[in-house]
């Protein structure tokens, strides 16, 4: 085996081309060309003396001694960077990049502003803010952070509850003039609703009062969408009524230009997470965003720790 061609360049590139399957996606990711992915996977196994992937048309998957080589390699990349980062830490500083995947919505609305604030702080830091609302593959993507809304299936990434996002039932004014102002739930068949197309049994409202007693309400309309920020404009615009988390509308509700809806009754909140990607946790600028954002967050109107 030749040593001098297994250099920290060509581990790197392999294990990404391990956790995507495609060569043409690191390319894009590492912004390289294509052939240079190739190039630095042919030289390793060349050093090596084995093939590490077998290659078909569409997706490359790890041999047996290229499964076996990638989690050696990943320990050793792993102990370099915290090798880096302890160095920094004895001058004060960190620095690098950290990928940060957020539910689009609340990325845009309040997220975005922190990791502004927190770059203030950690000049050195770049942030690479991925919005989303699909669950993706974190390790797949090269994402170390996720902040999730909604319940999580089982993971294998390490789990940071930050709390629960209340929601309300809110309205434009001008809609609310023009049709019956709701007094109970029954009223809500009446009216327009703007349903959300990416949450299961968007036909129904689930509303709870103070005192633990829930209403099941029927609930229709001409508008879906995948979007949040979409449905804010569609109450804006007076198209109809529905819930709200109420980080996505306070800014409307404090101006007069929504209103709430049945203000003792409400829509379960929704958990809010934040997944940590096992293998990155330990890495100091991983580690200073996670603490600053779960501080913040709680900031964020509507959020609400959890008991």
């Amino acid at each position: 085996m030749d040593q001098s061609n297994v250099t920290l360049e060509r581990m790197r590139t392999f294990i990404r081309v391990a956790e995507r399957g495609n060569l043409s996606a690191v390319a894009r990711e590492m912004n390289i060309g294509q052939s240079s992915v190739t190039r630095h996977i042919r030289e390793l196994e060349e050093a090596l003396g084995v093939a590490l992937f077998s290659r078909t048309t569409r997706r490359v998957t790890l041999t047996d001694e290229g499964s076996r080589y990638y989690a050696k390699a990943l320990r050793i990349l792993r102990l370099v960077e915290q090798a880096g980062d302890e160095a920094r830490m004895g001058s004060g500083a960190s620095a690098g990049t950290v990928r940060v995947s957020c539910t689009a919505a609340l990325g845009v609305r309040h997220i975005s502003r922190l990791i502004f604030a927190f770059q203030d702080r950690h000049p050195a830091i770049a942030i690479d803010l991925g919005l989303t609302d699909e669950r993706i593959d974190l390790v797949r993507e090269g994402v170390d952070i996720a902040i999730r809304l909604g319940p999580l299936a089982d993971s294998s990434m390490k789990l940071r509850t930050l709390g629960a996002s209340r929601r309300i039932l809110v309205g434009s004014p001008a809609y609310l003039a023009w049709h019956a102002r709701p007094t109970k739930p029954d009223d809500l068949a009446g009216l327009e609703g703007i349903r959300m197309s990416n949450i299961a049994g968007s036909d129904a409202l689930t509303l709870e009062a103070p005192d633990g007693e829930t209403h099941l309400v029927s609930f229709g309309g001409r508008l879906r969408t995948d979007h949040g920020l979409a449905a804010r404009e569609a109450y804006l615009a007076g198209r109809g009524v529905g819930p709200a988390h109420i980080w996505l509308v306070d800014d409307l509700l404090a101006d007069g230009r929504l209103e709430t809806i049945l203000p003792n009754l409400a829509p379960p909140s929704v958990p809010l997470n934040m997944l940590i990607v096992p293998e990155r946790a330990g890495v100091s600028r991983v580690r200073l965003l996670v603490e600053f954002l779960a501080e913040e967050i709680m900031g964020i109107p509507g959020i609400e720790r959890s008991p």
